[in-house]
């Protein structure tokens, strides 16, 4: 009887070198090659940084090969890091996302900053962040001030479900939320505060075809001719529901400034102030009831 030949044993690969190959594929269209093949790999490996250091000469599983060759391909074709591996860190929380929200970016930690700023410490707030995709801005403040009750808005039922996962992970329980477009699901709330990180993206731009936004919900993105649909009718509407002296935080784009100080002025909002990203541009506007 003849025996069928054997398969051939796999050689297994050290960690080591499988990351220094995933850069080089990356580094042809990647600007972070090497970074984006660190985070593949411990990812795929459930590693930190030390690890990573520490076991460069630890062999992948068949499986954890082909986990990592079928990330590389994707990232390769400009999929954003954070949906691939499912997670974004923003202000120290590791949140979960996916294509269903924006992916959050450090600059919007600006927007927390300088509303934590005008939140007093163990204040019964009301607070609303519109838009909240996967709660970034909501959870972030609601973590600072536990005594704030929290509203997190969003169209989006995808958005919501994926910013209540969040919450949930964190044990955030006085974050409520509310399905709706912009300030449609706040009637019968005063607020002291509205926090809103708005899309402001001109419809023409090409950065909306560039890169990660690609990849990123357009409506998120997209703010029509001018980039200011969206904030138009935030500043039109906010008013109704803030209290007397009531805050409203928006971020907006670097060349927006301007624009927008006219536009609170116009709708009767006092105290506006433009505060500027570490890059030095204007980049998040507050005013007041």
């Amino acid at each position: 009887m003849t025996r069928k030949p054997e398969a051939a044993a796999r050689n297994p690969r050290q960690l080591g070198v499988v990351l220094e190959q995933a850069a080089a594929v990356l580094r042809e269209t990647s600007p972070t090659p090497r970074l984006d093949a660190e985070v593949l790999v411990m990812h795929v490996c459930g590693l930190n940084r030390a690890g990573l250091i520490a076991r460069g000469d630890a062999a992948l599983s068949d499986a954890q090969e082909r986990r990592l060759e079928e990330l590389v391909a994707r990232r390769r074709q400009g999929e954003p890091i954070a949906y691939l591996t499912g997670v974004r860190e923003f202000w120290s929380l590791e949140l979960h996302v996916s294509p269903a929200v924006l992916i959050p970016r450090p600059e919007t930690e600006l927007l927390v900053e300088k509303a934590l700023a005008r939140i007093p410490s163990g204040a019964p707030w009301t607070i609303a962040d519109l838009g909240t995709g996967s709660g970034a801005i909501a959870l972030a403040v609601a973590r600072e001030r536990p005594h704030s009750r929290v509203i997190a808005t969003d169209m989006s039922p995808a958005a919501l479900d994926v910013a209540r996962s969040n919450a949930g992970k964190f044990g955030l329980t006085h974050v409520e939320f509310r399905e709706g477009d912009w300030t449609d699901p706040l009637a019968g709330l005063a607020l002291d505060m509205i926090l809103c990180n708005a899309p402001y993206i001109r419809s023409d731009d090409p950065y909306l075809k560039e890169g990660d936004l690609r990849f990123e919900p357009q409506k998120a993105l997209n703010a029509g001719p001018e980039g200011l649909e969206a904030i138009r009718r935030i500043a039109l509407h906010a008013r109704r529901h803030l209290k007397p002296g009531g805050w409203l935080l928006l971020e907006h784009g670097w060349d927006q400034a301007d624009a927008i100080r006219d536009l609170l002025h116009g709708h009767g909002y006092r105290d506006i102030f433009c505060h500027r990203d570490p890059a030095g541009h204007e980049r998040i506007t507050e005013c007041r009831t």
